[in-house]
C-alpha cells in the first residue's frame, strides 16, 4: 500500500485507536504504570495528539492492563492515570475520546489484545466507528494482530521494539514513534 494514496483517504469519519504504553507514554520494562507519578509522556505528546484529533473523528485508547488482574494496582489507579493523561494533553488542546482496557490475565480472553473485544466495546459506545476506516497504532505485534483481527489498518511504532521485522503480514505502515506518524499525515 502506498502511503501518499492511503493518507489522502483519512478524514473525520475515521477513527484512531492507540495503544498506551510505548505509544503515548514510556513503557516500563516487565512492569506496569501503576500511578500517575509513573506516567511519563513521550516528548511533544500533547501537540502530537492535538494534530491527530484534528484529522480523526475519534481518538480512543485500547490497552491491556494485566497489572489490575494481578492485584498490583486497582481500577481506581488506572482511572487516575487516564485522568492525569487527559489533563496533561489538554494543555495543548488535545484529548482522548475514550479509554478501553482489559484486566484479564488469560491471554485468550476475548477482550485481551490481540483478540478484538475492546474494538467492539468502542463501537458499542460510538456506533459510527467503521473498522474499514480505522487505524490501530501500537508498539507490539499483538497490537497489529488486534487491529487486523478487527479489519483495521495497522501502524507499528518502533519506540520499544525496533527489532520487529517490517514488512510483515500484520503491519501496513511503520514509523519511529507517534509523532513521526502524525507528521507524515500532515506533510504534503
Amino acid at each position: 500500500m502506498i502511503w501518499q494514496a492511503f493518507k489522502e483517504q483519512i478524514d473525520p469519519s475515521w477513527t484512531l485507536f492507540l495503544d498506551r504504553d510505548g505509544v503515548i507514554n514510556w513503557e516500563k520494562n516487565n512492569d506496569y504504570i501503576k500511578s500517575t507519578e509513573e506516567l511519563v509522556l513521550y516528548p511533544n505528546m500533547g501537540q502530537t495528539l492535538a494534530v491527530l484529533n484534528r484529522l480523526f473523528g475519534k481518538t480512543v485508547v485500547a490497552t491491556n492492563q494485566k497489572g489490575i488482574g494481578k492485584g498490583l494496582m486497582t481500577e481506581a489507579d488506572l482511572h487516575a492515570i487516564h485522568h492525569s493523561l487527559q489533563e496533561r494533553i489538554a494543555i495543548e488542546k488535545a484529548h482522548i475520546d475514550a479509554f478501553f482496557y482489559c484486566t484479564d490475565l488469560a491471554d485468550d480472553s476475548p477482550n485481551r489484545k490481540p483478540q478484538p473485544g475492546m474494538v467492539y466495546q468502542a463501537q458499542h459506545q460510538f456506533p459510527e466507528i467503521d473498522f474499514s476506516k480505522s487505524i490501530m497504532v501500537g508498539n507490539r505485534l499483538s497490537d497489529m494482530k488486534f487491529g487486523r483481527n478487527a479489519g483495521m489498518f495497522t501502524v507499528f511504532v518502533a519506540t520499544t521494539h525496533p527489532e520487529v521485522p517490517f514488512p510483515n503480514d500484520w503491519t501496513d505502515f511503520r514509523f519511529d514513534n507517534l509523532e513521526a506518524f502524525a507528521k507524515a499525515l500532515v506533510q504534503g
